[in-house]
């Protein structure tokens, strides 16, 4: 069995925009968790939003002090007495962690609807998660690694499961004309498994200074690259409604999805979206905005809104979707760093420094 010290290094969110990188404890396991060794941890844009404020957590008084991250792959270091009495896991295993823990035992969980859970906790959202050399989880929240992905190829999968979800709320039809509104990680990954799922085109659309973003769309397989916004920009298009109406022949997209919370953007989904079409809303948008939805047409039009929210039974496709090469998470991280370097790190994604797409901290 491998040592396991009793401190480890950690970077503790106290408050806005103070983070500390310090000696902790390392967490003490419970029967039913599992203590992982932390090997890589994505930098989601939730993890900024609570870095400057701006959203608060899902601590008993929404605030810190926690170890933040949520995104990781780890190494099975010990093994509660439940795991192991039915040899689930074992010291060294590789695993991806599910951070989204619900409680498997209230009404909701019983109904399947474990995203909707309301007794559950999130790691690095509600308890400590893995920017720290190690994290606990509950062993119902660890999916086995594929032995031919890496852990940053794997850190990436919690995005991905929430995004598998999403596609599959399309229900996207072989030949379908999509669009995507957003060419952040999110929706990248939404272009690729969205062309893995037999979409015929795929419209990419970006906002301000997305054209890199949107080039990397071209490299992923995107058909048509569109910036609303840059009128400098090579991809601009003043009418997005009308360019959509001229790629299609006048029938409109067949399936639209939002990874931004922009109500801008979702009111532009219904809008370029056409009969018996169907709009996934995905990202989030702030608490108190709402969308305006042009009853009468789309009732004319036959349209299904849906959301989708969170990941539920979608790990395994997911990490099979990243083994088996139909959606490549390696290409979309552009920056690594140590775990000393996590402010920084943070800093940069949130100003878009070096045309980030992704950033990963690596052990």
């Amino acid at each position: 069995m491998a040592k396991i010290p009793k401190k480890m290094k950690a970077q503790v969110f106290y408050e806005k925009e103070k983070m500390k990188f310090e000696d902790i404890p390392v967490p003490q396991i419970s029967d039913d968790e599992v203590l992982v060794r932390v090997k890589a941890v994505g930098i989601c844009g939730s993890d900024v939003a609570y870095y400057y404020g701006n959203s608060p957590l899902e601590t008993p008084n929404g605030k810190g002090p926690l170890v933040l991250g949520h995104e990781f792959t780890a190494e099975v270091v010990q093994v509660g007495a439940v795991p192991a009495k039915a040899k689930l896991f074992k010291e060294g295993d590789r695993v991806v962690v599910n951070p989204v823990q619900h409680c498997n035992a209230c009404p909701i969980c019983a109904k399947g609807q474990t995203n909707l859970c309301e007794c559950k906790s999130v790691i690095g959202v509600s308890v400590n998660g893995g920017f720290a050399e190690y994290c606990a989880s509950k062993y119902t929240g660890l999916v086995k690694l594929p032995d031919d992905v890496s852990f940053e190829e794997g850190a990436l999968t919690e995005p991905l499961a929430c995004v598998t979800y999403g596609i599959q709320n399309m229900q996207i039809q072989p030949g379908n004309f999509v669009v995507i509104m957003g060419p952040g990680a999110i929706g990248l990954m939404m272009l690729q498994l969205a062309k893995s799922s037999g979409a015929g085109k795929v419209a990419l659309v970006g906002g301000p200074g997305d054209d890199y973003r949107l080039e990397a769309g071209k490299k992923f397989g995107a058909d048509y690259l569109i910036n609303v916004a840059d009128k400098g920009s090579k991809y601009f298009v003043a009418d997005l409604e009308a360019k959509i109406r001229e790629l299609t022949g006048g029938f409109m997209a067949d399936r639209v999805i939002t990874p931004t919370g922009a109500v801008e953007a979702m009111e532009a989904a219904l809008a370029v979206s056409g009969r018996r079409s169907t709009v996934v809303y995905f990202g989030l948008p702030s608490d108190k905005a709402v969308i305006r939805v042009p009853a009468l047409k789309s009732i004319f039009w036959d349209k299904t809104i849906r959301f989708s929210w969170l990941a539920p039974f979608t790990w395994p496709t997911a990490v099979n979707a990243v083994a088996n090469k139909l959606v490549d998470t390696k290409s979309l991280i552009t920056h690594r760093a140590p775990l000393a370097k996590l402010e920084e790190t943070i800093k940069a994604v949130a100003s878009r420094g070096g045309n980030v797409l992704k950033a990963v901290i690596t052990a």
